[in-house]
């Protein structure tokens, strides 16, 4: 969170489209912070997407002269954006997808750790550590939740290095009250 994932999708995008390359762009219907047809920043720019219920309707979508297909939010999609991603690139499309690659909890976060694997480029992006300004890999939840998925921004989330994240936190605080 906060690391300038969708940001960095965003003026990916934009420079294709600026050089007349088609492009679409994609992103979970199920997130609706900020526009419900939009890609947006924590830093509000913002580009024009699709909100797809799941992969099959992604690929279902994808218009053939588009060239490039960015996704954002991918920890969100079924395990099948995986087999999406690799037949849309087999056709010769290039792929964009900006995602957390850990969960609150520090776990493989969906489909992202698969997608790193078999991406020509991969680009780790980190924030700041909310609590010492350091590297900020880790996502802290502050809010006392056991879903996987509890979509916030500066709310439910912190960025935390690895010194200042503890994924028992929020809990721990709940218990205190």
């Amino acid at each position: 969170m906060f690391s300038g994932k969708s940001e960095e999708l965003i003026r990916r995008l934009v420079r294709y489209k600026i050089a007349r390359v088609p492009v679409q762009a994609f992103k979970p219907r199920l997130d609706t912070r900020y526009a419900d047809t939009r890609v947006v920043s924590h830093s509000s720019l913002s580009v024009d997407a699709e909100p797809v219920a799941n992969s099959d309707e992604l690929l279902r979508s994808v218009q053939e002269r588009t060239v490039i297909v960015g996704i954002d939010e991918g920890q969100f999609f079924d395990e099948k954006l995986i087999d999406v991603c690799e037949h849309l690139a087999s056709l010769g499309k290039q792929i964009i997808v900006a995602g957390l690659d850990l969960d609150y909890m520090g776990r493989p976060f969906g489909t992202i750790p698969t997608l790193m694997t078999r991406a020509e480029y991969v680009s780790k992006m980190l924030s700041v550590c909310h609590r010492c300004g350091g590297p900020g890999m880790f996502t802290q939840r502050v809010i006392d939740s056991d879903e996987l998925v509890v979509l916030g921004a500066t709310d439910a989330y912190e960025s935390r290095c690895r010194y200042c994240y503890d994924p028992t936190e929020a809990m721990q605080e709940h218990l205190e009250i």
